[in-house]
């Protein structure tokens, strides 16, 4: 009778065995087995994508090196996705035996790959189509092990030695051309060298990488720079997207990659210097951030992925604390948490990246302050969306302005609005222009309109309204664009008086910061406030200012404006330079306006704005007397009854009777 042990060693005596039956029979086969993979390579390539894959030699070399020649993939109507002279590797033997993929060394000689576009033709479109004939996974997706599992095999692929030349990727989008020539990628002894040649339509440069690839301990430390003066330039993205970008240099750090009590960690940091971005939709001058730094610690958990909030993000003098995560548990849940640690405020404006925060360029401010942001958004819920933006400020007071001067706003100033990049005709907003109007001087119908249909609460308000803001990103989301905004008077104000109607993210941005220094240091008074947003805003084509317009369609003062005369002037607010839409070709307002005008009164009376009594000349038709007029189509049958009628309410009843004889 044998005994546990004795059994037990006879097993792994036959497992040895069968394992060495393996290898042997695998080593005797294996050239077989390789010519056979790659005809299932070759047959997929040609029935799925519709390509053509050759490979003119395909052997092992010695144990476990296998060497390739001549290998092309050329999709059949449109240019060659590769074409690479000689490839050799090394495999892991025993990973293999586990079922994994391992490269341990690899040569790569004299071959390019290219991505092009010729019309509507993408010589890479079959790879990047969605196959029809794949299932939907319906098991919950463990974040953890996927992320673990598929950072690990890609870790795997890359080689612990590795010597390329002369390998060039090429980009051609319909002539917008980019190539990226690889003179040498040496990787030995965990060393990173490279030297690589940048040609495109509009530069040259020459670049280089180094610095420390472990891959099998999961560690990297990686520099990229310019060998010739000058910055770094992006290629392609220039000419494909407008979007011209530059930088000194960019650090990789790897630290940690570890996965432990069910979750996965990725620790490290990342730094550039001396970035500079140039878009259109950014800003009008070039974006210069002189030194950023990413610390960085990722979390996947079995329902999450997460940026922890030990993470850090400094931007010159600024530094941050995010906390991003996407959540599974139960409903789909987005986070993000923002922590600015108390510091000074001058060293937060003198951090802001140049070019983003021009009028700010040259301002001084005393004071401390630090800031809080917590926005949380179920996507199964988007109603109950969660937004909660807090700045506490200590001591803090402008000692000098930049080029945005809030003080201005008491005073009498010239304003020139800014309309598709043409500077329009100087407003003085003061008692030297004739038409301006002092706010005790506009009928106060006017005023209860324009802030119930612009911002109802405007006198309780510092600058912003939380509500509004919330509603406006949930709208947004659920649009997926931005089809909503939440701008309150004062922003108006800002954006006219001191910002241009620019569409970008600098003046927006700006928008945000002047609009809270404004009405959190009570720079100026809600009634001033008010009145030369009165004073100022577009009302027409050419018409500027609430004394203009009163003259402009009615041929009135400002104080004299009746109810209904006061709904239309708020209606208009939006769009002024489209007012002749609002009538018909008899020269009276549409239903639709009309409709629109009564929804705003009703509110007005909801919320004790209005009163029954101030409604009583309600039905009496909106006539444009002023010369705005001749703006409106009326049809020329109808001229005669629509002047009499228009006539009759303004001429004497002796002049009338004689138009009618």
């Amino acid at each position: 009778m044998k005994t546990l042990k004795q059994k037990t060693f006879i097993f792994l005596r036959i497992v040895i065995a069968l394992t060495i039956i393996a290898i042997i029979g695998l080593f005797s086969f294996r050239n077989s087995l390789l010519q056979q993979l790659l005809s299932k390579t070759t047959a997929k390539a040609s029935i799925k994508y519709d390509c053509n894959f050759t490979i003119k030699e395909g052997s092992f070399e010695g144990l476990s090196g296998i060497k390739l020649t001549k290998i092309v993939l050329a999709p059949k109507n449109a240019d060659t996705l590769f074409n690479i002279q000689k490839i050799e590797t090394t495999i892991n033997f025993w990973h293999l035996f586990l079922g994994e993929v391992q490269l341990g060394t690899l040569k790569i000689n004299n071959g390019y790959v290219q991505l092009t576009q010729k019309g509507k033709r993408k010589n890479f479109a079959a790879f990047i189509k969605k196959d029809s004939t794949e299932t939907t996974i319906t098991d919950k997706l463990n974040y953890a092990s996927f992320g673990y599992k598929t950072i690990s095999k890609l870790l795997n692929l890359v080689p612990t030695d590795m010597k390329i030349e002369k390998l060039v990727f090429k980009i051609d989008d319909n002539g917008k051309k980019a190539t990226i020539d690889i003179k040498k990628l040496v990787l030995i002894n965990k060393n990173l060298e490279t030297a690589i040649h940048v040609q495109t339509n509009t530069f040259a440069q020459r670049w280089k990488i180094k610095g420390l690839a472990d891959p099998r301990n999961k560690q990297a430390d990686i520099r990229f720079f310019n060998l010739d003066s000058g910055a770094i330039k992006l290629p392609y993205f220039d000419e494909r997207y407008n979007l011209i970008s530059s930088f000194d240099s960019i650090r990789l750090n790897i630290q940690n990659i570890e996965k432990s009590s069910g979750e996965f960690h990725l620790d490290g940091f990342a730094s550039i210097v001396n970035l500079k971005i140039n878009h259109p939709k950014i800003a009008r001058k070039d974006v210069v951030i002189k030194n950023a730094r990413f610390d960085y610690r990722f979390l996947f958990g079995s329902d999450f992925i997460s940026i922890d909030s030990s993470s850090t993000v400094q931007l010159n003098k600024i530094k941050l604390h995010p906390y991003l995560s996407y959540d599974t548990e139960e409903d789909t849940i987005y986070r993000l948490k923002v922590t600015i640690a108390k510091m000074k405020t001058q060293d937060f404006i003198t951090s802001l990246p140049d070019g983003l925060f021009t009028h700010f360029e040259g301002m001084e401010a005393t004071g401390d302050f630090d800031y809080k942001l917590n926005f949380k958004f179920n996507k199964n819920k988007p109603d109950q969306l969660a937004f909660d933006s807090n700045l506490k400020k200590e001591n803090l007071q402008i000692t000098k302005y930049g080029e945005a001067n809030l003080n201005k706003i008491n005073g009498e100033f010239t304003y020139r609005a800014i309309i598709k990049d043409v500077l329009q005709r100087p407003i003085l907003v003061g008692t030297g222009n004739p038409n301006f109007t002092p706010l005790d001087q506009i009928s106060p119908y006017l005023q209860k309109c324009v802030l119930t249909s612009e911002d109802p609460s405007f006198f309780n308000h510092l600058g912003f309204i939380n509500e509004a803001f919330k509603q406006s990103i949930v709208k947004n989301i659920k649009t997926k664009k931005f089809s909503r905004g939440a701008s309150t008077i004062s922003m108006q104000l800002v954006k006219n008086v001191f910002l241009t109607r620019e569409k970008t993210l600098s003046r927006k941005l700006e928008e945000i910061l002047l609009v809270y220094l404004l009405e959190n240091n009570r720079i100026s008074s809600k009634e001033r406030m008010l009145e030369v947003y009165f004073n100022i805003i577009e009302w027409g084509p050419n018409v500027y200012g609430i004394g203009e317009a009163s003259q402009y369609y009615f041929q009135k003062k400002p104080i004299d404006l009746t109810l209904n005369e006061c709904l239309y002037l708020a209606r208009i607010i939006p769009s002024p330079n489209k007012f002749m839409y609002h009538f018909n070709t008899d020269g009276n307002l549409k239903d639709s306006s009309k409709k629109v005008e009564s929804f705003l009164t009703n509110i007005m009376i909801k919320r004790g704005v209005l009163t029954i009594e101030d409604t009583i000349y309600k039905s009496q038709p909106v006539i444009i007397s002023g010369s705005a007029r001749s703006l409106i189509r009326i049809k020329v049958k109808d001229s005669i009854k629509v002047d009499s009628l228009f006539i009759s309410k303004l001429a004497p009843q002796p002049i009338m009777s004689k138009i009618k004889k």
